[in-house]
């Protein structure tokens, strides 16, 4: 009997002890990754040996219009984990990519972003989110993530630009920033803020001799809303006019009446903030047919910010879409040199055609993910900290640190125009006191 007791006991001990190293106690991590459980994911990518101890998870909307930005987004994280052997340090990582995005409408819900959040949270090998792409699903899940067990999960967004996710700004509702992080500060972006993109498109329509703009959002977008006051702050600042301010509804079937009304008030140029998922194809269109050519003398110049800059734009609008202008916070593809340019060769390689404006950043952001575990290892509550304190030199985007806020220390904004594909026309680097008033709106 005393035999059997010292048996089982050695045996529970060497049970406990397992299960301390199978889900690291001290970090949440299992030793052996689990893929996410949900139909919003696929399968595990890993291309290292043996396999993989932890996961890093995209979280972008792979259908609707956003589709093919998302998959070239998926592609550079991938290959700057095979670059990295599928190694951060000493620890193996797997690749696991989700969709937040509806079948129905191609857009982002707020069902889908909280599933998705709370099954990243649920599976301890989930050491970094890279995602999300829309500011608002970003919204829902920095604070489920940062409630997960073991110290909360890290996300490094290389899309998110609306201010309210890190600063604060008469136009941020419900307590944020401060009320997304009721336990740790998880969450970083390798992009600029809507606050320098407001002030750069201001500053280049400046440029371009507009005197007074028209102001357009998609109605019922908050993100929408908020680029459209951030653009009207800092063009007041610069002393624009503002001719007028209307939301457009995404379900309508013709904008033509409302692009007549925008007629009347003598407007040099109309600003569109919103995405080309809100219907925003045919809005362009409309503005064709109402007010003739983007380009050209006398025309009435279009604007727009990041949600407009993709080729999917070009594709649906057609020739319409000739001659607009978009601004993307950061720099273009063509403009990275060094590791950037070195990325943005082996995607041309791979997808053949033009690079989407996000994927080098998420690029970036999966190399903020894996710096961060490889110096904390495991642990989840370590890799938050290794992102919160990220010092990039000479990285696919360039040299910067990660700030307090959360956000990257630089913010230069890049507008292109509109042809075959966007073609970039200027950088522009926005002052603080033009940042400031466009964060006021």
């Amino acid at each position: 009997m005393r035999i059997r007791l010292l048996v089982s006991s050695l045996v529970l001990s060497a049970l406990a002890l397992a299960a301390v190293l199978g889900t690291g106690a001290a970090s949440g991590a299992a030793a052996v990754a689990t893929p996410v459980v949900s139909n919003a994911c696929g399968s595990i990518q890993y291309g290292g040996s043996g396999s993989p101890e932890a996961l890093i998870v995209s979280d972008l909307p792979l259908q609707g219009d956003s589709h093919e930005r998302s998959i070239q987004m998926n592609d550079a994280i991938r290959l700057v984990l095979e670059g990295d052997g599928w190694h951060a340090g000493n620890t193996s990582v797997g690749f696991q990519a989700c969709d937040d995005s509806s079948k129905k409408t191609g857009l982002w819900t707020e069902a889908i972003c909280k599933a998705n959040a709370k099954a990243y949270a649920a599976d301890r090998s989930v050491l970094a989110v890279i995602g999300t792409y829309n500011s608002g699903c970003a919204e829902i899940e920095i604070p489920i993530l940062g409630r997960a067990p073991n110290g909360g999960v890290a996300m490094v967004s290389p899309g998110n630009t609306a201010i309210c996710l890190t600063e604060s700004s008469p136009s941020c509702t419900g307590g944020t920033p401060n009320s997304l992080y009721p336990k740790s500060h998880n969450y970083a972006r390798v992009v600029p803020n809507d606050a320098y993109q407001g002030a750069g498109l201001a500053s280049f329509a400046k440029g371009e001799g507009v005197k007074s703009t028209y102001v357009l959002y998609a109605g019922g977008d908050p993100t929408s809303l908020g680029q459209a006051k951030t653009f009207e702050g800092a063009a007041k600042q610069l002393g624009m006019k503002i001719a007028g301010k209307a939301a457009w509804n995404e379900k309508a079937k013709s904008y033509k009446g409302l692009m007549e009304k925008i007629a009347g008030t003598g407007a040099e140029a109309i600003l569109l903030a919103g995405l080309t998922e809100e219907n925003g194809a045919q809005v362009i269109k409309d503005k064709v047919a109402v007010f003739g050519p983007n380009t050209g003398p006398g025309s009435v110049k279009l604007l727009a910010p990041d949600g407009f800059a993709q080729q999917s734009t070009i594709e649906l609008a057609g020739s319409a879409s000739k001659g607009m202008f978009a601004s993307v916070p950061g720099l273009v593809p063509q403009a990275l040199t060094g590791p950037g340019k070195t990325l943005v060769n082996k995607l041309q390689k791979k997808v053949g055609g033009a690079i989407e404006l996000y994927a080098p950043y998420a690029g970036q952001a999966a190399e903020v993910a894996l710096g961060a575990i490889g110096r904390a290892g495991l642990s989840r509550s370590g890799t938050i900290t290794g992102v919160a304190h990220a010092k990039v030199k000479n990285g696919i985007t360039g040299t910067f640190n990660i700030l307090s806020s959360g956000d990257p220390s630089v913010g230069p904004i890049t507008v292109s125009q509109a042809g075959k594909t966007f073609t970039p026309k200027r950088v522009i680097t926005p002052g603080s006191k033009l940042v400031a008033a466009a964060r006021k709106g």
